[in-house]
């Protein structure tokens, strides 16, 4: 950090900004770095092939020896999702969160053969945990998943707020609301930064509260006739733990489907976070005793994930649970930009197999997590920061943050939005922004981390939208004769079996006999320059007769 009068805090966003998941943020003063979460992100359509999404670290690689700690806001996957694959290269003293933030991340550490390796503290709202030269006291704040928070982390240039996820929330089923007394008494202390979160700037008034879902449920249980299913993320435990009230209102036994709900609920009982009877839950045995209207199935897959429980009871091909003319499905939860065909495609094989079922469009059976405008408008007149820079959300959602502080009265030169890879200086003194550096995303593909690139990503594409075709051909290398090819194989470009694909063929080995004709192979030496000839020659050939671009790979033997 460079030497200035005024201390400063140096803003580095590796992920989250410009983009939703993937959060990711490192605060620098006086030489040493604090972490804030560290978060995966699902891949998008393009990443064909690709599990999760992580933040590139590099640039903290050099300086693991500075970094005094990772704090955690909450536990969803955005946001703690990426420590077991990137713990190696953060090498962070110790992690920091509530009880249940670090109960599901040490699941996810023991997963990994982890959970001995790293260390965790639990944190309390209001009690300040020292970590020279930053102070941080974790405040309370609503979200959708129980024990969220944001902290006011204290520094030489000044207290930095940052809100996590939140929304304030009335009515919250644990009664736990957002802090805005902590918020005003720091607002009246003085705050220097504030950072808040975006993803719902977009809407206006107030977001709903987590109790509304509960009298959906309420008003769609007793229409049930037969079995209900209903599918939410394993990690919103109020939206579970509403689920079980409406279930033990309407007296119908829970069956729990789903690797990650069977562990998350486990963990919310076993911590106090979930109240439940042992007798509300049933085993497959149970479920086929129970009369349909007696029960209830607790399952994931609301997002249409192709190998998730719900899909797989969708397509008939669930080894224990047959889906009947008759049952219900409430799709409890958002549908995720990007997802939204998988969805529909979901829905509409559900109703195909005869299910009725309920869904954000048509039923008040989600509400979201994040903090509509009039809340933000709140949380800005209560902290009333220096600076403000507005973090979670795609570029948009940053800029009509920005626009919305601006509204309420703050000066325009004293908020920036900044992307990931672009760090931000701040000081009594002003925002000056800082140079740039490497940011990016790391792929996990099966147990490869970070070995598929974009590259790699360009050619599946390409394999996909275009096929392929292997041309193979030997040479013996001593005469420069030919002694085998050249041959075409194709896939995904041509049927291989009809009259006119078998004419392109036969057309594009002739074209390939002619260049190997024009050219003396005996002198050859660059085996490299006849691979690019023979796929420039069936590249212009496929081009000019059908349009098509495949994936040409030619196999050159050399005997």
């Amino acid at each position: 950090m460079p030497q200035s009068a005024e201390p400063m805090v140096r803003l580095m966003p590796l992920g989250g900004l410009g983009e939703i998941g993937l959060n990711m943020l490192a605060l620098e003063t006086a030489g040493k770095i604090l972490l804030i979460d560290c978060g995966l992100m699902f891949p998008e359509a393009y990443m064909l092939g690709v599990d999760l999404v992580l933040p590139d670290v590099k640039v903290l690689e050099e300086r693991v020896d500075d970094i005094v700690g990772l704090v955690l806001t909450h536990a969803h996957e955005d946001h703690i999702g990426a420590i077991p694959f990137l713990w190696q290269q953060l090498g962070c003293p110790k992690i920091y969160g509530t009880k249940l933030t670090l109960g599901l991340l040490h699941n996810k550490l023991k997963e990994h053969q982890l959970e001995s390796a790293v260390e965790l503290e639990i944190v309390v709202p209001r009690q300040v945990v020292e970590l020279a030269p930053f102070s941080i006291e974790p405040f309370r704040v609503a979200h959708s998943i129980v024990d969220g928070v944001g902290y006011a982390i204290r520094t030489p240039a000044g207290t930095v707020v940052h809100t996590g996820d939140f929304k304030i929330d009335q009515t919250p089923v644990d009664g736990e609301k957002t802090d805005l007394a902590r918020l005003a008494e720091l607002g009246e202390e003085g705050v220097l930064l504030l950072l808040a979160d975006s993803t719902n700037v977009e809407n206006s008034g107030y977001t709903l509260s987590e109790l509304t879902v509960g009298k959906a449920f309420a008003e769609i249980f007793p229409t049930c006739k037969q079995r209900i299913i209903v599918s939410t993320f394993s990690s919103n435990i109020h939206r579970i733990q509403q689920v079980l009230d409406a279930a033990a209102a309407h007296e119908r036994k829970l069956l729990v489907n789903g690797r990650s709900m069977v562990s998350n609920i486990a963990i919310a009982r076993q911590l106090g976070y979930l109240r439940a009877r042992d007798d509300q839950f049933i085993d497959l045995r149970g479920l086929r005793d129970l009369p349909p209207e007696q029960v209830l199935i607790l399952t994931t897959g609301s997002q249409g994930e192709p190998l998730s429980s719900l899909m797989r009871i969708a397509l008939g091909d669930h080894k224990k649970i047959e889906l009947e003319e008759g049952d219900s499905v409430i799709l409890s939860s958002k549908f995720i930009p990007g997802n939204e065909k998988a969805i529909s495609d979901l829905i509409n094989k559900l109703y195909r197999r005869g299910a009725e079922v309920f869904y954000e469009k048509t039923s008040e059976i989600h509400v979201s997590g994040h903090a509509s405008q009039e809340e933000l408008k709140l949380v800005h007149n209560l902290v009333r920061p220096r600076y403000f820079v507005p973090i979670h959300g795609e570029y948009r959602h940053l800029v009509k943050h920005r626009q919305l502080a601006i509204e309420l009265g703050m000066d325009p030169q004293r908020t920036k939005v900044i992307e990931n890879g672009q760090s931000l200086l701040v000081s009594a003194a002003g925002l000056e922004v800082g140079e740039k550096f490497e940011k990016g995303r790391v792929f996990v593909d099966g147990k490869g981390i970070g070995d598929v690139g974009s590259m790699e990503l360009r050619d599946r594409r390409h394999l996909a939208n275009h096929g392929l075709v292997i041309a193979m051909l030997a040479i013996n290398q001593s005469t420069g004769e030919v002694v085998y090819g050249p041959e075409l194989f194709t896939r995904g470009f041509i049927p291989e079996d009809e009259q006119l694909s078998e004419e392109l063929l036969e057309e594009a080995r002739q074209q390939l006999r002619d260049l190997i004709a024009e050219q003396s192979f005996a002198a050859v030496t660059d085996w490299e320059e006849l691979r690019i000839n023979v796929r420039k020659t069936l590249r212009r050939l496929f081009n000019r007769t059908l349009g098509r671009r495949p994936l040409i790979l030619p196999l050159v033997l050399e005997l």
